[in-house]
Order: structure tokens, then sequence, then C-alpha cells
């Protein structure tokens, strides 16, 4: 797994996405990531997932692994889910080892406001390089 330079894909659903029901619903940051519509500093990709550095670090490595697949929450994944969401952890594993992380990092997956969710789209944070304290918040 190394950094590269990922092709920017064509866009063609634009601002608004179509659900599984039909309705209309915004894109999130993370699809518009995806999408190439903003920048984002792209560590990894490949066709199920991509990893980017967030742009509001709360360590000195804070990079978010996003599906492609739009899963608003954990709560709403199903057991067709398992396999994304392993990789989603082993990705996790993959870069910790790849960003020298040896020391020790974090996985992190936000359920709900309460929980400090901030984007509807499931996604891992992996921090590290820095002493972590427990309980966190």
């Amino acid at each position: 797994m190394s950094a590269k330079n990922w092709p920017s894909p064509p866009i063609e659903r634009g601002l608004i996405v179509h659900c599984a029901n039909e309705t209309l619903r915004p894109m999130t940051i993370f699809e518009k990531i995806i999408a190439r519509q903003i920048p984002a500093k792209i560590i990894w990709e490949d066709d199920d997932a991509i990893a980017f550095h967030d742009v509001d670090p709360q360590a000195p490595v804070h990079v978010l692994i996003v599906p492609k697949k739009v899963v608003p929450r954990l709560t709403d994944a199903t057991d067709d889910d398992r396999a994304l969401l392993g990789k989603l952890l082993l990705v996790a594993r993959d870069l910790a080892k790849e960003l020298a992380l040896s020391s020790g990092y974090r996985v992190v997956i936000n359920c709900g406001p309460d929980a400090g969710e901030s984007v509807p789209h499931l996604h891992v944070h992996l921090l590290g390089k820095r002493a972590l304290a427990w309980p966190p918040g």
C-alpha cells in the first residue's frame, strides 16, 4: 500500500444521489471526495474503499477509511456488509504499519450524534503518533 496520485473518475451524479428507494438526498462530503468533487490527501484506494488524511486531525496521524458503498452508520450495516466491515479494519491495520504507528494506534467508529458522528457515512478513524488517553472524550 503506497500513496499514489489517483486519477479523477468522471462525475456522474453531481450534488444529489439516488437512494435505493428512489428518494433524493445530498451527497455526503465523503461521496464528494470519492467522486473527486472536492480535494483530499488520499493515501490508499481500491474498488471498495478509500483512505485519506482528516482535515481536522485529532492526532499527528488521523486517517479516515471510508467505504465507497454508503452505509450511513454501523447501526445500518447488514449481514451483507460483513466482508466490507472486516476489510476496513484490515486496511486500518495495514495503514498503521505503513505509517509507522509501531508504538500504538487507535481505531474508532462513531455511531450516532452522541458518539461524535459528524458525517452520516460509516467511516473508520485511524489515530496515532501521540499518547491517547482512556476513556476518550
